[in-house]
Order: structure tokens, then C-alpha cells, then sequence
């Protein structure tokens, strides 16, 4: 290529590296809290990272449009695979780099380019940063907005279930429960002290925002590859809200889905089970919880497996150092009381 050429092609380069360093610098606009009909369920599903939020989300909006009811199911985890068992494996384009896209080619987007059907199934995925490159918690916000302009609160589904991570608590992930975006929560957890611990975080957020006047309350607890050891159930009671299924730690579920196989269909020997729990997430009220204390979440598990008995010893500057420390006197004065 000329120098020419080059000298020409390069201003252009600058502007546009220009222009999108001021799109980032932009906050974007709050998404409106309002309801989005007054028959429309908006439920948030909360649960530790790989705890099979997204297996049980896929298989419950199947069995729901199953039943005759419309369903939309928005992934709304930076991972983006939300929808992967829905769609057999098969990525789905998100929203947040479908819009980055399309501003860049001078387009709008379509809710044709972002949302995809299966079996009566409406699925999509809000996306987020690729990794070191942004905040996924703004992510989300900026994803919320751009479906604002799509018409969200117009739309007329019966459910629309929100996939969100549980482990990271800043305020893009709590979006749902800190501005009444969503009616109830579910959390989704296992008989393991990690996923019972972001299990009640989420039931603190709920529980904060509460006291603050907020409406949103939890519906209950799914317990996944649940091996009946009785820890999840043992959290739910304490915590005063109730399972609404437990799911087995089974061979044949986990085969299947690691084969991108939706369970969750009315000829399925898992059909009923799904079936149940689409009944329990319709009928099941949100309630307010009553979080556990860090010794009261630990308390549900056996000492051994917690590490119960240990004696916190506090370290000396002597310990830090490796060696001795020669004291020095203070030469701060104390004064006595007049």
C-alpha cells in the first residue's frame, strides 16, 4: 500500500478508534422500572456459577411452551450460554455485540437480529465485555437498555425468566431485586457450601432491598444434582422458603445434557418432574427471607466438612518478619486523668 494511501486511511482509523472511546465513556440511561404488564410473570433465577442454572432454565421454558404458555428466556451472564442447550449447542448472536455491530454498519437493530425461537421457546442472550475489557455488571445495564428499545414492556409473554450469575454482587447483576424489574426470585443450589452461600446472598440483596421498600421476594429454591445428603434442604427451611423440585444427581440428566438434549419434554422420563416444577415457579408467592449468618450457614454442614474447631491464632509482627523483632519503646506520651 503507498504512503499515500496510508496517509489517508489512517485519520480515518483515528476518528473511529475516537469515537468508540467516547461511546464507552458514556453511562448509559437507567432502564425503566415500571411493570411490564399486568399479567406477565418476571422472574429472576440466581444461582452459583456451573450450578445448572442454564440446564434448569432450558428445560423449564420448554416444558412451559409445552404447556401452552409464552415464554421468553434472556440469558443475562457475560458466558452467554444461557440458550446453548436450548439450541442444541449453537451459539446465539447477543444483544450487546449485535448492537455494536450494527451501530458501526449505521443500522438499527431488529429483535429478528437478538431473538430466536425453538419449539414455541423465545430465547435470547444480553451478552457482555469480551474478558479484561469491561464491567459485566454495566453489561447488563446497557443490555436492559437497548431491550427498552426493543418494545420490552410491550411485549406479551406470560413468563419471561432472567438467567443472571449469583456470584458476583455488584449492582448490574442485582438489577432485578434493587429496582422491582422482576416480581420473584429463584435461586437455584446443591447440598455444597459454595452454592448455598451465594444462594443466601441473593436472599440478602432480597432481604436489603425489602427494608428499602422494595416488592421483589424469593419463590423458593431448585436443589440440582441433589444426592439427598439434605443441606440445600436444610438452607430452604431455615431461610423460610420452600423447594419447589429437587432434581437428581443422575447419569442419565447429565449424559444427555452434555449431548445438548432438552429433558424437560412430555414423552421425557423426566417430564413430570419438569412439569411440577413449571407449576411451582407459576403458583409459588414471593416471599420475604430470613438470611443465615455466616455460623448459621456453616451450620448446616458437619464439622468436619467445614472445618469446625479450628482456633484462629492471631499472627505476631515476629511471625511476618520470619525473625525476631527487637521492640521498640513508644515515645508517644500518655497522660494520666486531671
Amino acid at each position: 500500500m503507498s504512503t499515500h494511501v496510508l496517509n489517508q486511511v489512517k485519520p480515518t482509523l483515528q476518528g473511529l478508534q475516537q469515537a468508540l472511546r467516547s461511546e464507552a465513556a458514556v453511562e448509559p440511561d437507567a432502564p425503566v422500572a415500571t411493570e411490564v404488564t399486568s399479567k406477565t410473570q418476571v422472574i429472576a433465577i440466581y444461582g452459583k456459577g456451573g450450578i445448572g442454572k442454564s440446564f434448569t432454565l432450558a428445560n423449564l421454558s420448554y416444558m412451559m411452551a409445552q404447556q401452552g404458555k409464552r415464554v421468553l428466556l434472556i440469558g443475562c451472564d457475560p458466558k452467554s450460554d444461557t440458550t446453548s442447550l436450548l439450541f442444541g449447542g449453537k451459539a446465539c448472536p447477543t444483544i450487546i455485540e449485535t448492537s455494536a455491530r450494527k451501530k458501526l454498519e449505521g443500522a438499527a437493530v431488529e429483535i429478528g437480529d437478538v431473538c430466536f425461537i425453538r419449539d414455541g421457546v423465545f430465547a435470547m442472550e444480553l451478552g457482555g465485555p469480551e474478558v479484561g475489557r469491561g464491567c459485566g455488571g454495566r453489561g447488563i445495564i446497557h443490555g436492559f437498555e437497548l431491550l427498552e428499545k426493543l418494545g420490552f414492556h410491550e411485549w406479551g409473554f406470560d413468563y419471561v425468566l432472567l438467567d443472571f450469575l449469583g456470584d458476583v454482587v455488584c449492582g448490574g447483576f442485582g438489577l432485578p431485586i434493587a429496582r422491582d424489574m422482576c416480581q420473584k426470585v429463584i435461586v437455584v443450589g446443591s447440598n455444597d457450601l459454595q452454592s448455598l452461600y451465594v444462594a443466601n446472598n441473593v436472599c440478602s440483596a432480597v432481604e436489603y432491598f425489602r427494608k428499602l421498600g422494595g416488592n421483589v421476594g424469593v419463590a423458593g429454591l431448585v436443589i440440582n444434582k441433589d444426592d439427598g445428603t439434605g443441606e440445600a434442604q436444610a438452607f430452604a427451611d431455615a431461610a423460610g422458603i420452600p423447594v419447589l423440585a429437587a432434581i437428581p444427581a443422575d447419569e442419565d440428566i447429565r449424559r444427555k445434557s452434555a449431548n445438548y438434549e432438552i429433558v424437560g419434554t412430555r414423552d421425557s422420563v423426566w417430564g413430570p418432574l419438569f412439569a411440577g416444577l413449571s407449576q411451582q415457579v407459576a403458583d409459588a408467592p414471593p416471599l420475604r427471607p430470613t438470611p443465615l449468618s455466616q455460623d448459621g450457614l456453616l451450620g448446616l454442614f458437619k464439622g468436619e466438612t467445614v472445618g469446625r474447631g479450628v482456633v484462629l491464632q492471631p499472627a505476631t509482627p515476629a511471625d511476618m518478619r520470619g525473625k525476631d523483632v527487637v521492640e521498640t519503646p513508644s515515645l508517644e506520651v500518655i497522660y494520666d486523668d486531671a
